[in-house]
């Protein structure tokens, strides 16, 4: 393998394939433009027919220059061209954005679905028969994929990440409890929650639900910039269906009350050009339609697929963990306005970074402040969590994908999220953020942005100081604590924390099948 080296980015030819990357925190240092830029794939929308929405339709795209990144697959706009260009609408603009905004309804049917199955139980010791079957798989679907952290990506080392089960080094820092943390560490996180969870049995006729511990975000990120065929990147998910199918709990409910944790973004599972180098099919099979899938960023209009939180940095033991940092972020100084932690897209011309960028930059006073993490200026957790915590506004635009794991960092920060596209937090987490987006987060619409009919520094500056506040409690005393995922020995008492929120909400919804 060649690495070339020129300004803040860097490419990687492997065989056939040419990577050029740049700096990016989905990868902690490096963004790889190879991500969704294949000239032929398939975007998955709602295909509409005689007002009936069809739900995980697909529509093939070929040669679509419009959607060359996976921030783009859920722009509005992106949207209307795809469905225009493969005739799947009427004639009429009009129709077509009747038609769009029908396909949005959709989103928000499901969401209100997922909504319905949240428990109305808190206490997570309470078991009341309703029992977790964590299957012991082979080696080789979990921790056998963690011992290739040194091979992972040909940049960097994944080992120090892994450690501490997975929360990796302390960040001394920033205090108790916070980590370095990789956002693709969600799947080793919860395999040791769930295998301490105190509803956990180990004869399958006593379970309601069945966890299956395999490592599918691991799998994918150990192949991604390796020259290798569809399907040596499929082998491992194919031979873990093979196995599941060959026992009695999944056949028994064809895999309903089964669900799969997920570290990585839905379009990395959903596959669809065998030309592709990106992703595996895994979540395309028949066999994988029935479980629920919990994953950081989920695939809109599918029903089974459920938004969970990225993981944060801050992994707390215990109650006073939690009400120690909401004191200390509650009573932070923030002399920042506003804040943006991130860097421009340049091969994304729908992406409106730059535009926020210039925004942000072009004012003399002190009102934005603009943290450029190109060239790894956003690798240190404890650089941008100041930040955050200095800050009353924190800019959140899509960037690789629609949702950012800086939302989440934000959030935990007290700093109050701005947001530009409802596909970043609003369509995704439903059983983790509250209907009401107004009282936690500012939404302008990117279509705004893009067309220079909103300067957001000035829009956010009219922003009163009571509602700052109101928005700045909520955050810190109702959400905090249910955005967080504590140690693998956390105990809490007062609160539910993401992994609890997750796994009440399961175990109620597999006991109503």
């Amino acid at each position: 393998m060649l690495i070339l080296l020129w300004s803040s980015s860097t490419a990687i030819i492997s065989g056939s394939f040419v990577h050029v990357c740049v700096s990016s925190r989905k990868l902690n240092n490096l963004y790889c433009l190879s991500a969704g830029t294949q000239p032929s794939f398939e975007i998955p929308i709602p295909v509409i027919t005689n007002n009936v929405t069809t739900s995980s339709a697909t529509v093939v795209v070929n040669n679509v220059k419009e959607a060359e990144s996976f921030d783009e697959v859920t722009n509005p706009a992106v949207l209307r061209n795809v469905m225009e260009n493969n005739n799947t609408t009427s004639t009429s603009s009009g129709r077509k954005d009747e038609e769009y905004l029908n396909g949005i309804k959709d989103v928000e049917n499901l969401l209100k679905v997922h909504r319905s199955w949240s428990s109305s139980s808190t206490n997570s010791k309470v078991c009341d028969g309703k029992g977790i079957f964590v299957y012991d798989l082979p080696h080789k679907f979990n921790e056998g994929l963690m011992e290739q952290c040194g091979d992972m990506m040909p940049w960097m080392n994944f080992c120090d990440y892994f450690k501490n089960e997975a929360l990796g080094e302390p960040i001394s820092k920033l205090g108790k409890g916070w980590h370095h943390t990789h956002q693709y560490s969600l799947e080793p996180i919860f395999h040791s929650r769930v295998l301490r969870h105190p509803c956990r049995v180990y004869n399958a006729n006593e379970a309601k639900l069945f966890y299956v511990p395999y490592y599918g975000g691991l799998d994918i990120l150990r192949w991604h910039f390796k020259n290798v065929t569809a399907d040596v990147k499929d082998s491992l998910g194919l031979e873990l269906i093979q196995w599941l199918q060959m026992q009695q709990q999944w056949v028994q409910n064809s895999g309903k009350d089964h669900v799969f944790v997920l570290g990585k973004i839905s379009w990395d599972f959903r596959r669809t050009n065998e030309s592709s180098s990106w992703g595996t099919g895994f979540l395309k099979h028949d066999q994988m339609q029935n479980p629920m899938k919990l994953l950081i960023e989920r695939q809109p209009w599918e029903l089974n697929d459920i938004g969970v939180p990225h993981p944060t940095h801050f992994h707390p033991n215990n109650d006073n963990d939690i009400i120690e940092w909401q004191l200390k972020i509650i009573r932070s100084k923030r002399d920042n306005l506003i804040s943006f932690a991130g860097a421009a897209r340049p091969g994304s011309p729908e992406n409106i970074r730059s535009v926020l960028i210039k925004q942000c930059t072009s004012r003399n006073d002190t009102n934005c402040r603009f943290h450029d993490c190109i060239s790894g200026g956003c690798s240190q957790p404890e650089t941008i969590i100041k930040l955050f915590m200095q800050s009353e506004f924190c800019l959140q635009p899509p960037g690789d994908s629609p949702t950012r794991k800086s939302v989440f960092d934000s959030l935990v920060s007290g700093c109050i999220p701005v947001l530009f596209s409802p596909f970043t937090a609003y369509y995704q987490y439903p059983w983790h953020l509250p209907e009401d987006h107004s009282r936690y987060s500012v939404f302008i619409d990117e279509d705004e942005v893009r067309d220079m009919n909103v300067n957001v520094v000035e829009r956010l500056m009219n922003v009163s100081q009571r509602q700052r506040e109101d928005m700045r409690r909520y955050i810190v005393y109702e959400l905090l604590p249910g955005l967080i995922y504590g140690d693998s020995t956390s105990e809490f008492d007062k609160f539910q924390d993401a992994f609890s929120i997750s796994m009440n909400n399961l175990l109620d919804r597999v006991t109503g099948l």
